[in-house]
């Protein structure tokens, strides 16, 4: 695979920075099957990266003993942590309620399915500590693929993205703008409002976080391993809602949606 990526940053120097503390958010809801081979993945990679790290799992209330499981590996090692949302769905707010809990300097989020290869935390990582403010795993940067999507995903995807080019920041676009692969420095979210529903937060990090450089890091999406997609109707009527509200705030369309403050 071409292992290059695409880098935009506003006209000034990068400079390492000291990653403190990293913690990875992985929002769960019925991955029972799924979360002992995954910690299991993501420690090895994250062990061999010598930062000081915690992987936040963020459940959902899951009825198949997700929340079970992460409490016994949490005895085992604890740098594992569980945070259990009663009453409460959304992958965005899960994450952000997992980043509200933890002191890292350094944020991050991947799927517990397997579509997000573990293994390319490493230079994920390395690439934000080398100065970047936001560092995606792309798949639409050159050398990253969609797996087995049929030809109607792929357009409908594709079309997902290109509506978000206006919203975007000149400079700071990104290809791949809707993936759940990410890290971003805590410092460039203090204080912005994001809002707790939906499922497509890094679009809203692009648009109203305080970003100098995006960078992307290719990568093949991968099958899901086990248990079921929690893609729906109501995933696509809140990404719908979130782009008429960016929409709305970029070009003052009218009164933006209450939303919450991100609080280090």
């Amino acid at each position: 695979m071409d292992r290059s990526s695409s880098i935009h940053e506003r006209p000034q120097n990068r400079r390492p920075v000291l990653v403190r503390k990293l913690a990875m958010a992985i929002p769960t809801l019925c991955e029972a099957d799924n979360i002992p081979e995954l910690l299991c993945r993501v420690r090895a990679v994250l062990n061999a990266l010598n930062f000081d790290y915690e992987i936040l799992i963020i459940d959902d209330d899951s009825c198949d003993g997700t929340a079970e499981i992460v409490s016994t590996l949490a005895q085992e090692d604890e740098r594992i942590r569980l945070l259990v949302r009663k009453g409460q769905r959304g992958l965005s707010g899960a994450i952000l309620h997992g980043w509200e809990n933890t002191d890292a300097t350094i944020l991050g989020v991947m799927d517990a399915d397997f579509q997000h290869p573990p293994e390319l935390l490493a230079e994920l990582a390395k690439a934000i500590a080398s100065g970047c403010d936001l560092v995606i795993g792309s798949r639409y940067t050159p050398g990253g693929g969609y797996g087995r999507w049929n030809v109607i995903r792929r357009v409908l995807s594709a079309a997902a993205v290109w509506v978000t080019w206006p919203v975007q920041r000149f400079g700071l676009r990104a290809k791949d703008p809707l993936s759940g692969f990410f890290f971003v420095r805590r410092e460039c979210l203090s204080g912005i409002e994001f809002q707790q529903s939906g499922f497509k937060l890094l679009l809203e990090i692009l648009v109203r976080a305080r970003l100098s450089s995006v960078r992307e890091i290719p990568f093949a999406f991968g099958e899901r391993y086990r248990g079921a997609s929690k893609a729906n109707i109501k995933v696509a009527l809140e990404y719908g809602r979130l782009l008429a509200r960016l929409y709305r705030d970029r070009f003052g369309l009218g009164r933006s949606v209450p939303v919450s403050t991100f609080v280090d």
